[in-house]
């Protein structure tokens, strides 16, 4: 099935869809006693640490700013778009597993399956993000009309993710070590990735290696729209755009061919 009419499957599912990523998040909450306030309570507890810790004990500063909060604000801006890329990546590896049921007693296509892990990543990401932007607001270091660059990027970041993602869902039914594996890997990615720290502070020679880092460019662009206000360097952003599309595309490729096996092994 192409592209195409995967998409054109995908959207006569749309109940589906929704009504998954509802019910999801109505799960997480449910036995809670103060319910989906935690959502709010989590991000907020994450700022105040970041920048209570960083700002006023640790007296970080990031070079070139003299905001008394930049170097939460950096730190935030990678930590959050850090937050996106691995739970889509944490959830897509298992969602076939988990859905094992699910996918043996009901007839849907199968790549609302990815769909759902996306939503619902957003979702948990908007909730986070839009009291960082609150953040931004109350400290005097929203960066303006530039700030709405930010959506294209966090699309190829999500892009990238579920690529990746969606391969190393399909391997993991098949070697199970694989998921855990991936996640001995994510430990050292982020720290590969200028998150906590500022590309220009390592040695010149790991600075090169980040240029093979797309991950790097990706957070890297979120940083700079949001610290210095100033909208990403486009092309930086080429590689990673088409690693991200090459990674769908072999994804949704090796998950036709290996569908039938898949129902067996679950």
């Amino acid at each position: 099935m192409s592209a195409p009419l995967l998409l054109r499957a995908a959207w006569s599912y749309r109940g589906f869809v929704l009504g998954s990523v509802k019910r999801e998040f109505e799960s997480k909450y449910r036995n809670a006693l103060l319910g989906a306030a935690w959502s709010v309570l989590n991000p907020v507890a994450m700022i105040l640490v970041y920048t209570v810790i960083f700002a006023q004990v640790m007296q970080a500063r990031l070079p070139g700013r003299d905001s008394f909060f930049a170097y939460s604000i950096y730190l935030c801006a990678g930590i959050l778009s850090w937050g996106l890329f691995a739970e889509i990546t944490g959830r897509a590896q298992t969602m076939f597993i988990e859905k094992a049921n699910l996918i043996k007693k009901i007839a849907f296509p199968r790549i609302c399956l990815p769909l759902i892990v996306v939503l619902n990543a957003l979702l948990n990401f908007c909730i986070i993000f839009g009291l960082f932007i609150v953040f931004l607001l109350a400290t005097g270091n929203f960066p303006g009309m530039v700030f709405w660059a930010i959506v294209p990027v966090l699309a190829l970041l999500a892009l990238f993710a579920i690529g990746l993602g969606l391969i190393v869902g399909v391997l993991n039914v098949f070697f199970r070590d694989i998921g855990q594996f991936f996640g001995i890997v994510l430990q050292f990615w982020f720290w590969l990735t200028p998150i906590v720290y500022t590309p220009d502070i390592v040695p010149v020679g790991v600075r090169e290696l980040l240029a093979y880092n797309p991950l790097a460019a990706i957070i890297g662009a979120c940083q700079t729209i949001v610290v210095h206000g100033a909208a990403p360097h486009w092309p930086s952003l080429a590689p990673a755009f088409a690693l991200g599309l090459g990674m769908c595309w072999f994804g949704l490729r090796l998950f036709r061919k290996r569908a039938g096996d898949m129902l067996d092994e679950l």
